[in-house]
This record gives C-alpha cells, sequence and structure tokens, in this order.
C-alpha cells in the first residue's frame, strides 16, 4: 500500500460505512437485500398514506384527523422494532462469528474505536426508519402549505423531530448491541433482543394495568417509554404517560441506554482478540 494512511479516524470510517453496507445488503446476494428493504418501506407506509390524503382531501384533514408531527414515530414502530431485533444484530455478531474481530483489531482500531464504529452505523441506519418519516411527513405538509407557519417554527419543529428521533435511535441502538454482544448466533441475538423488549414491556404493562401499581413503572418499557421522548419534545404526552413526570421518563430510557451500553462494553472488554 503506497497511499495516504489515514490512521484511526479511517479505519472507523471504512468500518462505519462497511458495516452500513453489511446491515442494508448492500454488495451481498439478493435474499440479503429483501429484509432491510421490506423494513423501510413499511416505516414510510404511514407518512406516506398521510401525504396522499394531504394531496387528495387536504382540507377535510384537519383538526383532530390530523395527527401531529410527533405521532409518526409511533405509526412506525412496528419497523423500528423489527429493525432493532432482526436487522441492528447484524452489524456485531457477524463478525465474531467468522472471524473478522480478531482481524480489525490488528488494524489500528481497538475495542473502543472498534464499537464506536459500530455505533455510528447501526444508529446513522437506524435514523432512516426512525426519522425518515416524520421528515417526510413534514415536508409533506409543507409542499401542501399546511406545515408550520414560519421558518422559524418550520426550524423549530424540524429540530425537535431530529432530536426526539436521535433519542429514540440512541436508545434502541445501545439495547439491540448491547443485548447482541452477549452471543454469536445471529438468531439466538434476535430471539434475545426481541425477548428483552416485548418482555420488559408485557411485565411493566402487567405491573400498572393488573397489579395495580404505580403508573410510574410503565418506565420500564423500553418501547413506549422511548417513544414517549417525541410527545414531550413537542409539549404534549400520550394517553398512557400522561401522569408520568418527564424526569421519570428521562430516566427510564437513560437507564434503558446505560444497561445495554454496559452489556455491549463489559462483553467486549473480556471478548479475547484471538
Amino acid at each position: 500500500f503506497e497511499g495516504q494512511r489515514s490512521g484511526v479516524v479511517g479505519a472507523m470510517r471504512s468500518v462505519a460505512w462497511h458495516t452500513t453496507r453489511s446491515i442494508l445488503g448492500l454488495g451481498r446476494k439478493a435474499r440479503h437485500k429483501v429484509f432491510p428493504i421490506i423494513v423501510l418501506v413499511v416505516s414510510f407506509v404511514p407518512a406516506i398514506v398521510f401525504m396522499a390524503l394531504t394531496v387528495l382531501i387536504g382540507d377535510l384533514l384537519q383538526g383532530e384527523l390530523r395527527p401531529e408531527y410527533w405521532e409518526m414515530f409511533g405509526f412506525s414502530f412496528v419497523a423500528t422494532i423489527v429493525f432493532v431485533a432482526l436487522v441492528a444484530p447484524e452489524a456485531i455478531v457477524r463478525d465474531r462469528s467468522d472471524g473478522m474481530f480478531s482481524l480489525y483489531l490488528s488494524t489500528p482500531l481497538a475495542r473502543p474505536s472498534y464499537l464506536a464504529a459500530k455505533v455510528i452505523a447501526v444508529l446513522g441506519t437506524m435514523a432512516l426508519v426512525v426519522i425518515g418519516p416524520p421528515v417526510l411527513f413534514l415536508l409533506g405538509y409543507t409542499f401542501q402549505s399546511q406545515g408550520p407557519g414560519s421558518l422559524l417554527d418550520w426550524i423549530s419543529v424540524m429540530g425537535r423531530i431530529l432530536l426526539a428521533g436521535l433519542v429514540i435511535c440512541t436508545v434502541y441502538t445501545a439495547v439491540s448491541l448491547g443485548v447482541s454482544s452477549l452471543t454469536d448466533r445471529r438468531a439466538f441475538a434476535s430471539i434475545a433482543v426481541v425477548f428483552v423488549l416485548l418482555g420488559a414491556s408485557i411485565a411493566s404493562g402487567l405491573l400498572v394495568d393488573v397489579a395495580d401499581y404505580s403508573d410510574n413503572w410503565r418506565i420500564l418499557d423500553p418501547i413506549s417509554g422511548t417513544l414517549e421522548i417525541a410527545p414531550r419534545m413537542f409539549g404534549d404526552r400520550s394517553e398512557e404517560f400522561r401522569n408520568i413526570s418527564t424526569w421519570l421518563v428521562v430516566a427510564g430510557i437513560t437507564a434503558w441506554t446505560a444497561l445495554g451500553s454496559a452489556l455491549l462494553i463489559g462483553r467486549y472488554r473480556k471478548l479475547a482478540a484471538v
């Protein structure tokens, strides 16, 4: 190699890019592309439907019939959870199962920089599923002259959408990678992620709805609790979290992020390089 050496930053950039390609199935056989494409299409369907309705019956789609911007995160949550459970584990499980992790550590990469590159790849790819639909929804309403009334309002709405989406992606990335780090089998990783997300969600619901515990126990729900950050960004609250303070919601998603990060870092500290 006679070209310029890019060091750690270049190695991280390369790993992040090739991980993104792997997650999306780019450069691989067609069967590896099908599932990511389906997830992306499903995530955008609600936004596209509302955009079509706006064009056809825009004057009627007002008031209570018009969804809030933050509701688009909830409309695409199924695609988000599917991505978190079935697509994101591809980022790290494959490297351990085929021995690539050891080869990566023979480059300028160390464990922290390797993990940082993987987090960037998963976070960026997940943003397509999480942030893309509400951004498309805002742009569609703007083009139909039904968006925010001024440029400052538009920037404010866009900023809150991006910030809420970034928080949601961060929590789900931490949980997905943290749980996936515990096994070298992709199928087991996906099952474990689904079990953790749905299991904790069902358990928190049972505590509140069946055992009559305080509504505050809903912050243990990693699905609804994380999505609740979106309405809070817009000064609103979802119905099931109406009696829960914002600081508790933030504490809940912070705890899930910390738990996933701790699992990921702890696992890779002990993982042998050879």
